[in-house]
């Protein structure tokens, strides 16, 4: 099991920045791609960006060059830097985290959200 917990979420104007955090504590054999998706009220979630253990990212068209993704392996955690935010970015941002049991199982963990808020 792995637990995932948010953090950094909160209220900014557009133009601002904020920096989301995600920790991962518990037991996986191997955590491969973590990521940050959103879900905006009355829409459905959808990617905003992922990272590989390697390194390689993966952003969705409405936040590239506006948001990066970083990672600390040894921690299990990762990070979502926004920044130029705008109000359509507002949502709720959950972050995720692939782990590959020894046996080569997959499991998929989200973490509870948190929430991204810009104001005009």
């Amino acid at each position: 099991q792995v637990q995932l917990v948010e953090s950094g979420g909160g209220l900014v104007q557009a133009g601002g920045s904020l920096r989301l955090s995600c920790a991962a504590s518990g037991t996986c054999f191997n955590i491969q791609a973590m990521g940050w998706y959103r879900q905006a009220p009355g829409k459905q979630r959808e990617l905003v960006a992922v990272i590989t253990n390697g390194g390689a990212t993966n952003y969705a068209d409405s936040v590239k060059g506006r948001f990066t993704i970083s990672r600390v392996n040894a921690k299990n955690a990762v990070y979502l830097q926004m920044n130029s935010l705008k109000p359509e970015d507002t949502a709720v941002y959950s972050c995720n985290a692939d782990c590959y049991s020894k046996h080569n199982d997959l499991y998929r963990y989200w973490g509870q959200g948190t929430q991204v808020t810009v104001s005009s």
